[in-house]
């Protein structure tokens, strides 16, 4: 077979080194172990890059998808945290990053029938590996809640506004920590958690917990805070909440981050 020019490995005389340089958008079977055992098959949108010497021209994109493909037609969590070791070997790299983003499902019994109903929760595994032998996994998760304004009940002789919301919470961790307790942990903070199927009792049920149960954005980041404070196993977190107003053009927004 004729021998074919690697432009890749051409010099670059512009001394630029490039900190993330790899592929992005592409969807890849996954398999998460759940909390009680029981593994649960989604589809992740993954990210692949390595760092890029300011003496080479470009890097390998195919090799990229090899190295993801090398691990058969479903992946599970184990061993996607093996990648970026082996994209730093397979690139010639310093740092390596992975990063996984997919739907998380749970089956959720409304608070008083009961009736069971399919909740959908965004998840994100980043993994960062480094030739010195560093390693870094964050875990994120992307709760829908419901809040309800203390002010606004507070002031109104009727009722008060609340709306969903979304919380973004990152956490690096020493032990094990299940992607559901991350979940419930940002549920229990909210004015309500939100539910998939609810019938005449259950919405009354929550829709009176909300209304006993008032937070601030504000108030929704320090509960989630303080509740992983308490956590010995969350070395670092960053919790994000953003409330979309029912009664504002705008979004209400907060943000507490752990420094390491």
């Amino acid at each position: 077979m004729q021998e074919l020019k690697d432009t890749q490995n051409e010099l670059d005389d512009r001394n630029l080194a490039i900190d993330r340089v790899g592929v992005k958008a592409l969807r890849f079977p996954l398999e998460v172990r759940e909390k009680d055992g029981t593994t649960q098959r989604t589809v992740a949108t993954t990210a692949l890059a390595v760092d890029l010497p300011h003496h080479f021209k470009g890097t390998h994109m195919s090799r990229f998808v090899e190295v993801l493909n090398s691990h058969g037609n479903c992946l599970d969590v184990r061993e996607m945290q093996k990648l970026p070791a082996e994209l730093l070997g397979r690139l010639d790299a310093s740092k390596a990053h992975v990063e996984f983003k997919f739907p998380f499902f749970r089956s959720k019994p409304a608070p008083v029938t009961g009736k069971a109903g399919v909740m959908d929760y965004e998840v994100i595994f980043e993994v960062e590996a480094g030739k010195d032998g560093s390693h870094d996994f964050i875990l994120t998760v992307m709760v829908p809640v419901a809040t309800l304004c203390p002010c606004s009940k507070a002031i109104s002789e009727r009722g008060a506004h609340n709306q969903r919301g979304v919380v973004t919470y990152s956490v690096r961790f020493n032990e094990p920590i299940w992607i559901e307790d991350l979940i419930d942990l940002v549920e229990k903070s909210a004015s309500c958690e939100l539910y998939s199927l609810l019938k005449r009792p259950d919405e009354k049920e929550v829709t009176e917990r909300a209304y006993d149960n008032p937070v601030f954005v504000e108030d929704l980041v320090r509960n989630v805070a303080a509740r992983s404070n308490a956590q010995d196993n969350i070395t670092w977190y960053k919790v994000e909440a953003e409330n979309f107003e029912s009664i504002h053009n705008h979004n209400a927004y907060a943000v507490i981050e752990k420094p390491l």
